[in-house]
């Protein structure tokens, strides 16, 4: 019998706000588990596949920023859109004590505290985007608007040229 696949606390967040989603599961045996790995294992638009970025700023709070997967952050205009003065990201092993998620598996849904949540402005060209379902294996797909909405994120330009 098929294992039957469970739902991610992601899944569950978008169902109890009544957004329409859809998932994706790929293979992660792998360890190609990077956004653009991703995108090619599930036949989708780099473009339109996003990674969740974790930073601290120069206050001692963090920030999240979501952005394409092909894209870097720019570290000054992540900044700027949060009234930082400085942000950096923050260490791989700092992932799961500050969200609650591991490198792979990282949403901007359903973290252990709702940071300030920023989406690259590219974000307003697609109808939907893709980001982690918080597992590792699993992406989602919803309106932008929606998870703008549900997380109270702002949309800002955040990538370099």
């Amino acid at each position: 019998m098929a294992k039957k696949e469970e739902k991610t606390n992601v899944m569950r967040a978008l169902e109890k706000a009544g957004i329409p989603y859809r998932h994706y599961v790929y293979d992660a045996s792998d360890g190609h588990i990077d956004g653009a790995a991703v995108a090619v294992k599930l036949g989708q638009d780099p473009d339109q596949v996003f990674k969740t970025l974790v930073t601290q700023g120069a206050s001692g709070g963090y920030f999240v920023f979501v952005i394409p997967v092909k894209s870097e952050l720019d570290l000054k205009a992540a900044a700027r859109s949060v009234g930082e003065k400085s942000v950096a990201m923050i260490h791989v092993a700092e992932i799961n004590k500050v969200t609650g998620y591991i490198r792979g598996g990282c949403s901007p849904i359903g973290m252990k505290k709702q940071y300030p949540t920023v989406i690259d402005e590219t974000c307003e060209l697609f109808d939907t985007i893709i980001f982690s379902g918080g597992r590792i294996g699993t992406q989602v797909e919803i309106a932008p608007e929606s998870l703008q909405q549900l997380i109270g994120a702002t949309v800002a330009p955040l990538t370099t040229e």
